[in-house]
């Protein structure tokens, strides 16, 4: 494996082809108060590119072509947060999208277990370390151990995307899958505007 770590943006001449894993270290869960402080991106090669915002620059405009482009598809592990930290930073949407967790839960309904670390040992034997998910990504300069935790976040996901498909279609469930990927965004704007905690779709 290897890691590129990166400051502000993606290199121009960085190609990921057209399915990139993605995900995002932020100061905290909360959108309004915490900040983005790292985005990580892999074409399923088995290398991640990290691109970090310790000085607050989110002008990142390779970054922001490669999010919006609407022939890369973006595979994230609980797509919503992301999708939302992403438009409060760069300000505009991301996709499209594919979200493993949302995957999961439309197919592996014999469990509650969908974190990332659980499909990646269920579905391929691989036991992640969650170690160092709380740590300080705003520090100015990262441990390899944050780096590392960082890549196994994105290292796996065009994996578990593959298997998932494979039980999205035996549960006859692909195209019921693709109406939610392509609504997330717009989960995820109704976050930013202060739906986070209430169901419009409800009666009451």
């Amino acid at each position: 494996m290897a890691i590129q770590l990166h400051q502000n943006d993606l290199p121009a001449d960085v190609d990921l082809g057209n399915t990139v894993a993605v995900d995002s270290e932020t100061m905290g869960l909360n959108l309004v108060r915490d900040r983005l402080c790292l985005v990580q991106l892999s074409a399923g090669d088995g290398n991640v590119h990290l691109v970090q915002f310790a000085d607050r620059d989110y002008s990142a405009p390779n970054l922001r072509a490669l999010l919006r482009d609407p022939h890369v598809t973006k595979i994230f592990h609980y797509a919503r947060f992301d999708l939302a930290m992403f438009e409060a930073h760069f300000g505009e949407p991301t996709g499209p999208v594919y979200c493993t967790k949302t995957a999961s839960k439309l197919v592996r309904t014999y469990t509650d277990r969908h974190g990332l670390k659980e499909l990646c040992k269920e579905l391929l034997g691989i036991d992640l370390s969650k170690q160092q998910q709380s740590s300080d990504w705003g520090a100015a300069e990262l441990t390899p151990e944050q780096m590392s935790y960082a890549a196994s976040d994105v290292l796996y996901l065009h994996q578990l995307k593959e298997i998932l498909d494979r039980l999205l279609a035996r549960e006859n469930r692909l195209e019921l899958a693709q109406q939610i990927f392509d609504f997330l965004p717009v989960r995820a704007r109704l976050d930013l505007l202060g739906w986070s905690e209430v169901d419009i779709f409800a009666h009451s």
